[in-house]
């Protein structure tokens, strides 16, 4: 039973069951404040243009009866029982989508850009020193960081192999493109010929 808490306790403190809840509390916020934009805003223009349009006074009452049934004593028409395409409630689903997705849109790309800025101030703050994994690697190598000559020996090896990875890459991605040619490769293949043959 112990152990069991322990695992528990492990879930629950993990970072992403945090963020997750952090994220479904402030996603129910959202929605409020999408549904007001929608509701207090977007809606009463879009209201106006159908009032010009189909002459309806909002989405609310935009219907398509499929079977129509009238109210006994008043005469008018009884929606509880009527069978009726509910375009107002479908048109007012699709204004809220957009708007979720498009808030979703710009929220993503503000944090994308916060990332790639602090990425860029990482980058720039160690430039010329070492990583981790380049302070355990010199020091399995047994290079002193006090050793200039060598920690520059080590950097000039190190873009060596990469550039020599990098050239091998380019090297298996061109002969691979040779044993599997694309439909493109074909046709300029045979477009060459036939400017060869003609």
């Amino acid at each position: 039973m112990k152990k069991f808490f322990a695992e528990f306790k492990k879930f629950i403190t993990c970072g992403n069951v945090v963020d997750m809840a952090v994220g479904v509390i402030v996603g129910s916020s959202f929605t409020a404040i999408v549904n007001g934009l929608s509701n207090f805003i977007l809606k009463p223009i879009i209201n106006w243009l159908l009032a010009l349009i189909f002459g309806a006074d909002s989405l609310d009452k935009v219907y398509t009866y499929l079977q129509v049934a009238y109210d006994e004593t008043t005469g008018e028409i009884d929606l509880a029982k009527s069978i009726y395409i509910d375009w107002g409630s479908f048109i007012n689903a699709v204004i809220n989508f957009f708007l979720i997705a498009l808030v979703l849109f710009i929220i993503v790309k503000m944090i994308n850009k916060l990332r790639e800025s602090r990425k860029a101030l990482e980058n720039e703050l160690s430039k010329g020193k070492p990583t981790k994994e380049e302070k355990k690697e010199m020091k399995k190598l047994g290079i002193k960081r006090s050793d200039k000559a060598a920690v520059e020996a080590y950097y000039a090896e190190k873009a060596k192999k990469a550039e020599e990875e990098k050239k091998a890459a380019e090297e298996r991605a061109r002969l691979d493109r040779l044993a599997n040619p694309t439909t493109e490769d074909l046709l300029k293949e045979i477009r060459d010929l036939l400017k060869a043959n003609g």
